[in-house]
């Protein structure tokens, strides 16, 4: 089943080590593993959990996000920051971090990111997951990122 969760993804500097740490602290096994990435669908508390592998950066955020059930409560949720006067960048059927997904970026004060997304993943594993998006998301994630000193998981 899946919930809206928050989403936390970290750079950390030994991938393994971090994976196998996760998964005692949480009690779930990842959810996938790519070279370089692993994420954790936590159902208690509800936590999709994003290991992003950067040697130089371990430790640091990544970045911060909600997961979504539907791509339908992200069309929701870009019209409530319009709505309350929040900039807002859709992003739609998009590759990026090993799925396809829709997505939000909402710039955020006083973050370590900067910004948030608020994202659905439609297919959970795409013909390509590693190819380039030509999409908007990864110019978005890349400038968001950028702008607050970070790095998108791309």
């Amino acid at each position: 089943m899946t919930t809206t969760r928050v989403q936390l993804a970290l750079n950390v500097t030994d991938l393994a080590a971090a994976t196998s740490f996760y998964t005692a602290l949480f009690g779930v096994p990842p959810h996938k593993q790519r070279e370089g990435y692993a994420n954790f669908a936590v159902e208690d508390p509800p936590l999709k959990l994003v290991l992003i592998e950067k040697p130089e950066e371990g430790g640091h955020l990544n970045h911060l996000g909600v997961e979504a059930e539907s791509p339908d409560e992200v069309t929701a949720a870009l019209t409530r920051f319009r709505d309350a006067g929040l900039e807002a960048t859709l992003a739609e059927h998009d590759v990026c971090c090993h799925a396809a997904q829709d997505k939000v970026f909402v710039t955020a004060p006083d973050t370590p990111t900067g910004w948030w997304e608020y994202y659905a993943v439609t297919d959970d594993a795409p013909a390509n997951p590693d190819g380039e998006s030509t999409s908007v998301c990864a110019a978005a994630c890349e400038a968001k990122a950028a702008a607050a000193g970070g790095t998108c998981c791309s």
